[in-house]
């Protein structure tokens, strides 16, 4: 494994390179690297700089991603990149998506290995925006499929359609975040786009299963008609997608006061009139991190923080009224 490790999706444009991984299409010159950080041009090249650098390794829960609706109680590898495509003024990740921080060298046969030893279902990309990573997470999710093993992606979405194509076969599970649904959040925000995040979503589901994340942030994504329109959207592609509600707390360049507990409480009522599942998180409400049927409202499985409590589930129908459910297990 090399530091100097070709990057793709990548073309000229006279004397500048055009990284077409993501919405950006950074236009880089000799020496330089685009917004996420993690793609250099060197040599009139384009280098996937970040190949195989991971800044933390850690053997997770998987509802801690939040993934809720695969195979829960499951350990799963988490790592990520330094960086991130995204510049969040909220970032509650800073530290390694928004600036420098110490890695260590990591391959897909190790991690694979690792996994196995540590009777993990598979991995999860997360932490900071692993599709920064294209060219080592495709070749590290290729090794985890062939073992048998599942690989997890927690994004923020914000790719362009080609890479994403090229990544969907191999990943099982996604938690995306959806930001917001107003484009204005996004550009004054988050410097992005809100439309390619919906794209990925809406791609995403249909091979794959996938959650959502909102983090709620005061005065920015948490009025009535912020929430009704997030879940309105949510419900038109699938009333069963998933969908977590995050608490926000001052962080990064943000010093907004936390999100009061009723904001939290009010979002997963106006959820709960249109999906079948909604979570909250960074809270501790009663029955709010429970996956309640949808047909007979039994409890099938009951969480404590990340941990799982008890589960009343026929492989992935409910056990007291057979309701298929949305759920791998």
């Amino acid at each position: 494994m090399t530091r100097r490790h070709p990057a793709r999706h990548w073309h000229r444009d006279r004397d500048k390179i055009v990284c077409t991984l993501c919405p950006h299409l950074c236009r880089i010159g000799e020496g330089g690297t685009g917004i996420c950080r993690g793609r250099r041009v060197s040599g009139g090249e384009l280098i996937a700089e970040n190949y195989g650098l991971a800044p933390s390794l850690a053997l997770d829960p998987v509802e801690k991603k939040p993934l809720y609706h695969f195979k829960p109680g499951a350990a799963v590898l988490s790592l990520g990149p330094v960086g991130c495509n995204l510049r969040c003024d909220f970032c509650q990740n800073w530290q390694i998506s928004q600036q420098g921080f110490p890695t260590r060298k990591v391959r897909p046969e190790d991690l694979v290995r690792q996994a196995r030893d540590n009777g993990a279902a598979g991995i999860a990309y997360t932490y900071t925006e692993p599709l920064i990573w294209f060219e080592f997470v495709m070749d590290c999710a290729a090794a985890f499929r062939e073992a048998g093993l599942s690989n997890i992606m927690v994004s923020n979405g914000f790719v362009n359609p080609e890479p994403l194509a090229e990544l969907l076969p191999l990943v099982d599970a996604w938690n995306i975040d959806l930001k917001s649904i107003r484009s204005d959040f996004y550009k004054r925000i988050c410097g992005g786009r809100l439309e390619p995040v919906l794209a990925t979503i809406q791609e995403a589901d249909k091979v794959a299963l996938v959650e959502l994340t909102n983090l709620i942030i005061p005065g920015e994504n948490d009025s009535d008609r912020d929430l009704h329109d997030l879940v309105d959207w949510v419900a038109e592609q699938d009333r069963t997608m998933p969908l977590h509600f995050s608490r926000y707390h001052p962080s990064y360049q943000s010093d907004r006061p936390p999100t009061p507990a009723s904001t939290l409480q009010k979002a997963y009522e106006i959820a709960n009139e249109s999906l079948d599942y909604v979570y909250l998180g960074n809270i501790s409400i009663s029955g709010a991190d429970t996956t309640w049927c949808p047909s007979c409202g039994q409890a099938v499985v009951e969480r404590t923080g990340f941990g799982l409590d008890r589960m009343r589930l026929d492989g992935d129908r409910c056990s007291a009224c057979g309701h298929r459910l949305r759920i791998v297990v």
